[in-house]
């Protein structure tokens, strides 16, 4: 990697974005501990906003955040240990992240995964040091394993532990999409502990130029059910989005965030509706 050559800006903002999946399976377990998965990932832009601050000499790297609360130590944000992990591989300042917290935690939508891709790109850009997606995914995958996915950030088939990443568009555009979060924070391990892996069905590498109409009953995500069926907001979520005509619709991760897909701006009557607690957003792909 090159030295970090100096730039005159003391700032740089990016705009994080969430992510949904489209399918997700849990297939077998690796030698690591972790279970294979594939799934199809997707950008979606409901974001959060995050700062680079350069700082003077003699300061460490740190992070203020607005918004929704960020649980634990600010050590243990990726932001921070994104920062860390390119200060191992070359000469960089101290710096000060700011972060407006918008996207919901625990949530299935990678937001904080996204936090510390979109830091890592940060940094990469402002620094000018050259590394490619190719080398930026790598340091990801040392985050953690949605981070990858968020350097190129584009319509992708996911494999692995989530460290293969190979763009796949899909026919989205004009469509609108929904998403319900009830405000119930999925521990990961909790929702693992509802499913079978399964490595005897066909995978999801083969879903190039598909869209909403062509994924219903056809697409699934392995956590839904189970997940669904131990709190039932979500699926009262999930059934709220297709009482209101979503062609597609499904959980996102291990939860909690529901999203449905329409070919026309949804009814207002589905967010207006929905209890007070939870968060909702609705956006169309151009």
């Amino acid at each position: 990697m090159a030295e970090s050559p100096a730039n005159e800006a003391l700032t740089r903002v990016a705009f994080p974005n969430a992510k949904v999946n489209l399918g997700l399976q849990v297939r077998n377990r690796r030698k690591d501990g972790y279970h294979n998965i594939e799934g199809l990932f997707l950008p979606v832009p409901w974001q959060d906003t995050l700062e680079l601050e350069v700082l003077e000499a003699g300061n460490t790297h740190e992070i203020n955040s607005l918004g929704l609360a960020i649980p634990g130590a600010p050590e243990d944000n990726l932001i921070i240990k994104a920062a860390f992990l390119l200060q191992k591989e070359v000469d960089l300042p101290p710096m000060r992240f700011h972060l407006i917290k918008s996207i919901p935690m625990g949530a299935g939508l990678g937001g904080g995964s996204a936090n510390g891709a979109f830091a890592l790109k940060l940094i990469n850009e402002h620094f000018n040091l050259g590394l490619d997606h190719v080398e930026l995914e790598a340091y990801a995958a040392r985050l953690g394993s949605d981070c990858p996915f968020f350097i190129q950030n584009v319509c992708a088939h996911v494999s692995g532990r989530g460290e293969r990443v190979r763009p796949m568009p899909l026919q989205i555009e004009g469509w609108w999409i929904a998403l319900l979060n009830p405000g119930i924070h999925i521990r990961t391990a909790d929702a693992f502990n509802g499913i079978t892996p399964n490595d005897d069905r066909p995978g999801l590498g083969d879903w190039k130029g598909t869209g909403p109409t062509d994924w219903t009953g056809a697409l699934q995500n392995d956590f839904t059910k189970p997940v669904a069926e131990q709190h039932p907001a979500i699926q009262e979520a999930l059934d709220r989005l297709t009482q209101h005509g979503a062609t597609f619709a499904d959980m996102s991760g291990s939860g909690s965030t529901v999203f449905g897909f329409f070919q026309d701006a949804p009814p207002p009557e589905l967010m207006s509706n929905c209890p007070a607690h939870w968060r909702t957003w609705q956006g169309q792909f151009t």
